[in-house]
This record gives C-alpha cells, sequence and structure tokens, in this order.
C-alpha cells in the first residue's frame, strides 16, 4: 500500500473525556425501519443532513460503510466530506471514519478514497471462527498483524481501531491473546458487544480488564440491544473507564439496534456526570431526534427519553397536577435537552379539570366546574364513538355544543397551555389561538 499525503489532525487532537462515535451512517442504515417504507439506504441529501446535524452536536468521530460496500457509497462519500469540510472553521475537525473488515481490499478502498481512520474488525468468538470466516486465532492473529503494521508503517496519520468482533462472547484469555500482540499500533481497542448478550456486571469486569492491561490505550464499546440493555452497559462501560463509545440517533440500527446517543447524555446528565458532556450541545438533542425520524418517515420513538412523549400526559390525575405544576409528574428537565413544549392528551382517561381547561381556556366556553364535571361525565360515555372517524376534541366540542348548549364567553381568557389530542390519524392540535 502506497503512502498518501499525511494529515496531523488526529496526533493534535486532544480527545474529551468522552468521544460518541456515531454509526447513524453505518450502523444506522442497517435498521430495518427503512425498509419499511420501501427506502433501504439514506439518500445523499440524507446522509448530509444528518451528518450536519451531528457535527453541528458535536461529534468528532462519524463512521460509514467502506467505500466497496456498494458503488453508491464510494460515490456519496466525496459529497459527505465536503459537508464536513465546510464545517471545520466553525466547529473544529471531525474524522470520518470506514467500517472494515480486516482485508486488504476493504482497507485500500477505504485510504483511497480519503478517510480519517478506520474501524478495523475480525470475529474473535468460537462463533464467528466457525460459521463466518474459519480461521484459528493464531490466524487471525498473524493476518490481523500484518495489516495493521503495514499501516503503521505506510499511513501513520490514520486513526486505527481494532475490534475482536463479538468480543462479549470470545472468552476473555483469546480476547487477550489477540489483543497482546496488536495493541502497539493501533489507537484504540474496539469491544463490541455484537449480538448484545453482555450484561452490565460483565461490562465493567471487561472494561476494568483491558484499562488495566493496556493502561496507555483507550477502549472503544458497541452495544446491541438485543436484550434491551444497550442504554445500561454503555453507561456501566463510560463510568469503568471507556472512552470513546458507538451510537446512533435513536439508537436505530441492525436488528433491535445500538445505543441511542441522547438517551446517553440525558442519563449521564441525570447523574451529575457532567465531565462527560464537554463539548456537546444538548439542547439540540430533541432537535436531532426529530431530523432522524423524519429521514425515516416515522415519529421519535416512545422509549427514546428525549421525546415529546415523555413531557406528554394522559392521565385525568395527572393531567390535573401538571396544570397545577409540571414537576408533579415531570422528574427531569427535559427542557434542557430541548423538549421545549408540553403535551397534554385529551382522551378518555382525561379528568374534569383538563375538561374545564380545554372548553374554557382553550375554546373560550363559559363554563362552570360543576358542569365541567357532567361534560366529562357524559364525554367518557360516549368515548365509543372515538372509532377514528370523530377525534377526542371533535366529539368533546359537539357534547358541549349540543347536548349542554353552551355557549362562547365574550372575552378570550389570558395565556393557556397548549393541550393536543392525538387520538386519530389526523394528529389535530388545538390551541388556544386556533378555532375548531
Amino acid at each position: 500500500m502506497n503512502a498518501l499525503p499525511v494529515n496531523d489532525w488526529f496526533r493534535h487532537y486532544q480527545a474529551r473525556p468522552l468521544e460518541i462515535v456515531d454509526s447513524s451512517l453505518r450502523e444506522g442504515q442497517q435498521t430495518s425501519l427503512l425498509h419499511d417504507h420501501y427506502k433501504y439506504y439514506f439518500t445523499l441529501q440524507d446522509k448530509q443532513e444528518i451528518l450536519r446535524s451531528l457535527i453541528l452536536y458535536g461529534v468528532k468521530f462519524v463512521e460509514l460503510f467502506a467505500p466497496n460496500v456498494s458503488s453508491r457509497e464510494a460515490e456519496d462519500f466525496q459529497a459527505i466530506r465536503a459537508i464536513r469540510d465546510e464545517l471545520v472553521v466553525q466547529k473544529g475537525y471531525t474524522f470520518l471514519l470506514a467500517h472494515v473488515r480486516c482485508h486488504p481490499k476493504d482497507v485500500e478502498a477505504a485510504i483511497h478514497a480519503g478517510f480519517d481512520g478506520l474501524n478495523i474488525y475480525f470475529g474473535t468468538s468460537p462463533q464467528s471462527q466457525a460459521f463466518n470466516h474459519g480461521k484459528t486465532v493464531d490466524e487471525i492473529i498473524s493476518s490481523a498483524r500484518t495489516l495493521l503494521e503495514d499501516l503503521r508503517r505506510n499511513h501513520p496519520e490514520l486513526t486505527l481501531r481494532f475490534s475482536g468482533e463479538d468480543a462479549f462472547r470470545t472468552p476473555l484469555d483469546s480476547l487477550l491473546r489477540v489483543y497482546d500482540p496488536l495493541v502497539e499500533f493501533v489507537d484504540r481497542l474496539g469491544m463490541p458487544d455484537t449480538v448484545g448478550v453482555a450484561r452490565p456486571p460483565v461490562v465493567t469486569s471487561r472494561v476494568r480488564a483491558l484499562r488495566e492491561r493496556y493502561p496507555h490505550t483507550p477502549l472503544e464499546l458497541h452495544f446491541h440491544d438485543d436484550r434491551g440493555l444497550a442504554l445500561m452497559n454503555t453507561i456501566e462501560a463510560v463510568l469503568a473507564g471507556a472512552q470513546f463509545v458507538d451510537t446512533t440517533l435513536l439508537g436505530i440500527g441492525e436488528r433491535s439496534g445500538i445505543t441511542s446517543m441522547t438517551s446517553l447524555f440525558f442519563n449521564l446528565f441525570i447523574d451529575q456526570q457532567y465531565d462527560f458532556l464537554e463539548g456537546y450541545t444538548l439542547r439540540s438533542s430533541y432537535p436531532i431526534n426529530v431530523t432522524m425520524a423524519d429521514k425515516l418517515k416515522t415519529l421519535v420513538p416512545p422509549k427514546e427519553p428525549v421525546s415529546l412523549t415523555n413531557r406528554t400526559h394522559t392521565a385525568g390525575v395527572h393531567q390535573g397536577a401538571v396544570l397545577n405544576d409540571s414537576v408533579s409528574y415531570e422528574a427531569h428537565p427535559l427542557d434542557l435537552f430541548g423538549v421545549s413544549e408540553q403535551d397534554i392528551l385529551l382522551g378518555p382517561l382525561s379528568g374534569w379539570n383538563v375538561v374545564h381547561y380545554f372548553l374554557k381556556e382553550i375554546n373560550y366556553f363559559d363554563i362552570d366546574e360543576d358542569t365541567a364535571r357532567q361534560v366529562t361525565a357524559h364525554f367518557k360515555d360516549s368515548s365509543s364513538q372515538l372509532n377514528g372517524d370523530i377525534s377526542a376534541a371533535e366529539l368533546l366540542l359537539r357534547i358541549a355544543r349540543d347536548e349542554f348548549h353552551l355557549q362562547k364567553s365574550t372575552s378570550a381568557p389570558t395565556d393557556a397551555l397548549q393541550i393536543v389530542q392525538r387520538m386519530d390519524k389526523r394528529n389535530i392540535q388545538l390551541s388556544k389561538t386556533q378555532e375548531p
């Protein structure tokens, strides 16, 4: 492999306490959610907008497919890199990393495309050896060492990571046996939980073991969510000493996905682990989630903590208390993560106080509390009519007008909290400035 002009960006970069390696444009493209809409991949425009959002958020390491995966990926990379270059003055340098097999073909393609680094992987588990590449541990070591020695000699500018794929199903002694002769050639050692088998205690133990054995080599961890433990495992890895972790927006990826970037930051903030938040624009968390959801033609998932859903209230008791003070049922400062609005869902579970608020403060009906209780009882009894043809708001307004003959007040009340009803497919939103 012939050496290319040296780029010293990485050698001069001072890594922060926590560096996100965002894989939304690699791991994220493996999500089945794209197939749901017959989309199959992100368009070039999608990729450019996602990369721009990540860089503005503060992400310094972005993982992409190796360019030999497809001609589309190869062609798109040059336009993606141009977006990165445009933002260097404003946000500093962002490293574009190719996810490559430990194979000369992948490596050559990534180098000639102009990537800043290589995220090299080689399956080390018994399952990988038996059913993937068929190589023994000795053969893995020999192949990897030859390649890494050549890279370090001829391309010292590249940032290199080596990972034993399926590391958490690889016996620890086997993993160390592979890493020992390779560690001198790499900038990071990766430990991916490729099939999502890891548990937090095991993560802590393994991270500490590798930190002790390789004290001068940062670790990069990657957790799949097959057991629903990706976020917890990532937090444990960070607290145990992993400086680099892989994430995607909304946690999308192969099968059940991996760790959500904004979920990770949200939890580190709640746990007052502020050192790990250095350099990231947390207020952009919800907007960047919305950006990704738009590319997937979906909503921000309800299980994503940094979402409007996490400030949405349906039960009557909750709604009544939130109208008095949101702290009653909102324990976390989501506004610091860009969720600046609050929704109260109007529906069959709503209590009289929300019905009263909706009719009086938002729709300006002249109604007292006793009447609101009667309207609420009738509304609940009539909720079987909410079959998709009529929304909760429309039903309630019909009852107020036609059954109780309520009249509009002559003067509009002041400042009303927004109440949203999303019980129907049209997603109608009503506020004090909108008439039904």
